[in-house]
């Protein structure tokens, strides 16, 4: 079944990792995203309510970008995977690097037919 594929697989969880601004520590990595908030994937649960101030670090052509935010958790719960935890989260302001990578993150991974030439 393997040769049969076309499409290379990313694991995501790989390039996605998201770190705390101030000490660089990371926290997780991205489950899903959206230009209002994301779900972040950690290994120890986080306080609902909580304000944290984030980064990502998104590869580049001329290295690593960084896109620093703020965002407040606003529900927390055990992954189905043990040792993992789920938490939503939204942002306060989004700057327009994060906004472009959401919408960079959509057209990457979604379908995008081609047009049927006559």
């Amino acid at each position: 079944m393997n040769a049969n594929r076309h499409i290379e697989r990313h694991q995501l969880p790989y390039y996605l990792n998201v770190f705390n601004a101030f000490t660089d520590k990371p926290v997780g990595h991205l489950g899903n995203v959206s230009a209002d908030g994301l779900m972040l994937i950690s290994q120890l649960p986080l306080l609902v309510g909580g304000r944290f101030d984030l980064r990502l670090k998104i590869p580049g052509c001329d290295g690593l970008r960084y896109i620093d935010f703020s965002a407040t958790c606003l529900w927390c719960q055990e992954d189905v995977t043990p040792g993992s935890f789920d938490s939503g989260f939204a942002l306060e302001a989004p700057p327009g690097d994060y906004l472009e990578m959401v919408e960079a993150l959509r057209y990457y991974f979604s379908f995008h037919p081609l047009a049927a030439s006559v």
